[in-house]
């Protein structure tokens, strides 16, 4: 037995993992250090379960709304139980498929906490293990506000509220990005009385605001309270609940007192770094969080940086990329440098929100004079059958290529694949005019939208 590899790996998350089972592949040995489980955040405190409990949500919505679909159906409760039973179950049999890739391509997994204690060498309880190269996925963490405690009762943050036991009767929701809009639709579904608390003045903000507009009409419909450029001032814990003061971002008008069972503190994740060594090492690090060059080499030479921890979009399927793109590097493989514009975003809320590329005012600042339509589902047959709302947004640089996709509508998260092809193959919009969509689906509202961007509408005008 050896401890040395070719590559050897701090973290087992999306890009731990996919760095690890790509670089097997191409006939590195690989080792893989994870202090918790294999799969990291998404998979366990993230993407994954939070998506099953948004489906949970759908069902249960689903049910209670039958009527207008000529079922007659109603909810006769959510049991937590049940729903984390079912969570839980996907969570798990993914855990086991990951540990038995891992397993088949000979991956050495090391338990434990790692340190990086050298440009090469990684501890992990007390024994130094070394790699030809170093990947740094250490991956991100809940943050919260200075002075505001997370409890993991009564204030919490998105890995306690994954696993609570009940169905909060109200809680306020501090951030309007997508993890908060993400609960805050979920326990909504199952009857909670939700108010969202954002300091800028919109939801999602990193949308475009035509986004922003159509999920906060939608919110507004479906009785989801939000107070936009407003600013978290405190909170009070008590026998019941917590008591959230607020104040206008502008500091006008009177403090406001919220109380609610529980809140909710969805305002961004932090980069794990501190405590693992890497600025001893030489690694360069802005606040916290690891600098790159665009090929992903830190300031340490064989030392790499993949996911949560390098600035930028903090979502599993960049870390994925960005680690199956180092192990290619590595392998002397040359891939081309990741698109960080390319790289799409969806955010699970009711009505869905997602988008590629660059919003309506990103492009102008870039292009100058662009061209856009919005095109809306009301025309589109399958979202008419499925009773959802919302729109598909185009961008494009004048007289030239798409350079941003924006949607909303139940269920637009699965439109979003062909969207990426079309904004990282620089399509033209006659381009994909002249491409057949089938019918009835919600993809043709992309090509009826490309079809009046290429100034030959069928069944809407601009």
């Amino acid at each position: 037995m050896t401890n040395t590899y070719d590559l050897l790996i701090l973290g087992g998350g999306s890009g731990g993992y996919s760095a690890g089972l790509r670089a097997a592949t191409l006939g590195l040995s690989v080792a893989l250090v994870e202090k918790d489980k294999l799969g990291g955040t998404c998979l366990h405190r993230g993407c994954i379960p939070t998506k099953a409990l948004l489906h949970a949500a759908e069902v249960a919505d689903s049910a209670r709304e039958g009527e207008q679909f000529g079922v007659r159906s109603s909810v006769e409760g959510v049991d937590m139980g049940g729903v984390n039973k079912y969570k839980d179950g996907v969570v798990d049999r993914l855990y086991k498929g990951l540990q038995g890739q891992l397993k088949s391509r000979g991956i050495t997994v090391i338990e434990g906490e790692g340190r990086l204690t050298g440009a090469n060498t990684v501890e992990v309880n007390g024994t130094t293990y070394t790699g030809k190269n170093v990947i740094l996925a250490s991956g991100s963490y809940s943050r919260s506000l200075p002075g505001l405690e997370l409890d993991g009762q009564r204030v919490i943050a998105s890995e306690h509220a994954l696993t609570l036991d009940r169905v909060p009767e109200s809680a306020v929701v501090l951030g309007g990005g997508v993890i908060g809009v993400e609960f805050a639709s979920a326990w909504t579904s199952f009857g909670t009385k939700v108010t969202i608390v954002e300091a800028l003045d919109r939801l999602v903000p990193s949308e475009d605001p035509d986004s922003s507009k159509a999920l906060e009409r939608a919110f507004r419909k479906r009785k989801i309270g939000f107070k936009t450029g407003t600013r978290f001032q405190s909170v009070e814990v008590t026998d019941s609940g917590v008591k959230v003061t607020v104040a206008s971002a502008g500091g006008t008008g009177e403090p406001e007192v919220i109380e609610a069972e529980v809140l909710l503190v969805a305002v961004g994740r932090g980069p794990n770094t501190a405590g693992l060594g890497y600025e001893e090492a030489g690694v360069v690090l802005d606040r916290g969080f690891v600098t790159t060059d665009e090929r992903l080499r830190t300031s340490v030479p064989g030392v790499y940086a993949v996911g949560d921890i390098v600035p930028g979009l903090q979502l599993a399927h960049r870390g994925f990329q960005q680690g199956i793109f180092v192990a290619e590097e590595i392998a002397g493989l040359a891939p081309a440098p990741i698109d960080e514009l390319g790289i799409p975003r969806v955010t699970y809320c009711e009505p869905e929100v997602a988008s590629v590329g660059l919003t309506e005012a990103q492009a102008k600042e870039k292009y100058g004079e662009v061209e856009t339509v919005n095109y809306p589902l009301g025309g589109n047959g399958k979202s008419q059958i499925l009773k959802t709302t919302g729109f598909v947004k185009l961008v494009r640089a004048k007289d030239a290529q798409v350079v941003g996709v924006h949607m909303v509508g139940s269920r637009v998260g699965e439109l979003i694949g062909e969207a990426q092809l079309i904004f990282n193959w620089e399509a033209y919009p006659a381009d994909v005019a002249q491409l057949v969509h089938a019918h009835p689906t919600q993809n043709e509202a992309i090509g009826e939208a490309h079809l009046a961007l290429a100034g030959k509408p069928l069944h809407f005008h601009d």
